[in-house]
């Protein structure tokens, strides 16, 4: 490794780490890649993931550029499409629509989710379809445009190949098609187009003003009328934009908010004093990253995502990059230093709403809320946060069995789940099996000095939740612990002592909580159950074998479909399914048999 990093270069670019198996697992920039990548192991590193890192590096690969924004848009690519593992996960990355004006005679103004390499003009991405539609309604009202995809050459149109559609007779379109609109008149609309989409509603009012005074010198009031109708338009939607300062020309804005796991870049995007743009990104650390680490990020993708060339970027502090075309602020007072703050704002409210989306997708967000309604519902004098559920299972009463399953805030705590072999009782007795298991359980936590669950869950009705108070009233346990049974068929919830059952909502937390705390004690069963019978259903020579138990026993039969053909195997073809040890004892004891 020392003299693979000896020959890199010292120039900026991008260095890319690989694991001994050829995969991606890091991508970094650096100023200096020599340094940087050297910096990774001359050094103690303070995160264990960055330890873990370095242990995994098996080779190194760098690309040099001419600058650091290059080196910065690269890693933000290369990133995007390999996803390493130890890298800053991007949570945002949707294909978010564009407004295309289509290289063509007479452009179309449509929008896209798809760049086309053609010459078009692509303008976005918009992160709000409803403020793109916007745009485009706004542009329809204003400029009649084609929509077809005819190929309105100028021999096409002196040769009458097509006629005037539905759009014409309504107002949509001048037909260019027929000659009813010169290429000078559409290209004239398209500018105004391209200067409403870029933010510059002001000089398309002042052009059209001109027009319109124009119009009413000339006595054409009409014309004159309509100009005025358009300018209402655009003042209009010129109102709702979100007016900073006329002043701030062109500019973008970023600011950045973090916690130990996420960081949230914020950009808006600043035209005559409006903002036209605004959007957040989700950054999710891997290697404990600076805020300067992640702004850059966060700075590279939405710029690039927003095609931006903006010159000026106001930021929270100075990030480590240099760059000739962007120059950095830090705002102390002033319409600017408004801007800095609400772009924040916008950071904030978008980690509040990720947070709260988050808990309600995911239900452990939940779990106090939920046990805390089950907790009134049963009249529990505390809030259960650990439960625990039993159902027997046995068919035709052969291998009964029984399971216990245990929920901590309201989810399954799968590694405290336990099985039950019946050793007491004989033939199908579930009422006594249910007293067996439920004494055998708690006498043991008792004997351990484990913690007691808050609530018991029985799977039966009156005759089951009897049976299990039995085992409460030897071991002392009765009123210690709230037990309740649930019977199948109408989902009762039967207490102690109370032969009126009670019955839930259908759709409550409460009810949901109990069926699956007893439709996963009856999985979990079950599923003891017929393993148990498997065991018991191979009878074979097998069984006899000293030391043979039943998983070499299940290989063996896997692979040579009978006892029959284990028999005829050779001691190479035996070790291939198990251990030599295992072959050996198989074939000696069919060997001495057969002699």
């Amino acid at each position: 490794m020392k003299q693979l990093i000896s020959t890199i270069s010292k120039k900026p670019g991008v260095y890319q780490f690989f694991d001994k198996n050829g995969k991606i697992i890091y991508v970094g920039k650096a100023k200096n890649l020599k340094n940087r990548v050297s910096s990774y192991f001359n050094k103690i590193h303070e995160n264990g993931k960055t330890v873990v890192l370095v242990k995994q590096i098996a080779d190194i690969k760098t690309i040099i550029v001419e600058t650091e924004i290059e080196a910065l848009l690269l890693e933000n690519n290369l990133i995007k499409k390999y996803q390493p593992k130890y890298n800053v996960m991007l949570k945002d990355d949707k294909t978010y629509p564009w407004i295309c004006i289509k290289n063509e005679r007479f452009p179309r103004v449509f929008s896209t989710r798809n760049i086309v390499k053609d010459g078009s003009e692509y303008f976005g991405p918009y992160a709000s379809v409803r403020m793109m539609n916007t745009i485009l309604e706004l542009i329809r009202k204003l400029y009649p445009l084609r929509t077809c995809n005819y190929n309105l050459s100028q021999e096409n149109i002196d040769n009458d190949k097509f006629k005037v559609c539905l759009e014409y007779h309504i107002g949509n379109c001048k037909a260019p098609c027929v000659g009813n609109q010169t290429e000078e008149d559409y290209s004239e609309a398209i500018q105004n187009i391209k200067a409403i989409i870029k933010g510059n509603i002001h000089g398309v009012i002042k052009y059209l003003k001109q027009l319109m005074k124009q119009y009413a010198d000339e006595l054409s009031f009409e014309k004159a009328q309509l100009i005025k109708e358009k300018i209402q338009l655009l003042e209009n939607y010129q109102s709702k934009s979100v007016v900073v300062s006329p002043t701030i020309n062109d500019v973008d804005v970023f600011s950045i908010i973090s916690d130990e796991k996420y960081a949230y870049v914020n950009y808006l995007k600043v035209i005559n004093g409006a903002i036209i743009q605004g959007h957040t990104i989700e950054l999710k650390k891997k290697l404990e990253e600076t805020d300067d680490e992640l702004l850059q990020i966060g700075i590279a993708e939405l710029r690039s995502r927003f095609n931006s060339e903006s010159k000026e970027v106001i930021v929270p502090f100075k990030p480590e990059l240099q760059d000739e075309n962007m120059k950095f602020l830090v705002p102390q007072r002033g319409d600017k230093k408004q801007l800095l703050e609400l772009s924040e704002r916008n950071a904030k409210y978008y980690r509040l709403e990720r947070k709260k989306q988050q808990a309600n997708v995911n239900p452990t967000k939940h779990a106090d809320r939920i046990l805390e309604k089950l907790q009134k519902d049963l009249r529990m004098n505390e809030k259960p946060v650990h439960i625990e559920c039993f159902d027997n299972s046995n068919i035709q009463g052969t291998n009964p069995v029984a399971a216990c399953v245990v929920f901590k805030d309201a989810k399954p705590s799968k590694k405290d789940y336990r099985h039950f072999n019946i050793k007491t009782v004989e033939g199908p007795d579930d009422f006594a099996s249910m007293t067996e298991v439920v004494y055998r359980r708690y006498k043991r936590l008792i004997e351990n000095k484990e913690s007691l669950p808050q609530l018991i869950v029985i799977d039966g009705g009156k005759g089951q939740l009897g049976a299990a108070l039995k085992s409460l009233d030897q071991l002392g346990l009765r009123g210690k612990i709230t037990i309740i049974g649930i019977a199948k068929r109408l989902e009762e919830i039967y207490f102690p002592n109370d032969s009126v059952p009670l019955y839930l909502n259908k759709t409550s937390e409460s009810l949901k909580l109990i069926q699956y705390l007893r439709d996963e004690a009856h999985r979990f069963g079950i599923t003891h159950h017929r393993n148990k019978r498997s065991k018991a259903a191979i009878k074979s020579e097998l069984a006899e074998i000293e030391s043979i138990g039943y998983k070499t026993t299940q290989q063996l039969l896997w692979k040579f479909k009978s006892v029959a053909n284990i028999k005829k195997a050779s001691l190479q073809e035996l070790e291939q399914v198990v251990s030599k040890k295992r072959a050996k004892v198989v074939y000696d004891y069919f060997n001495a048999n057969s002699n």
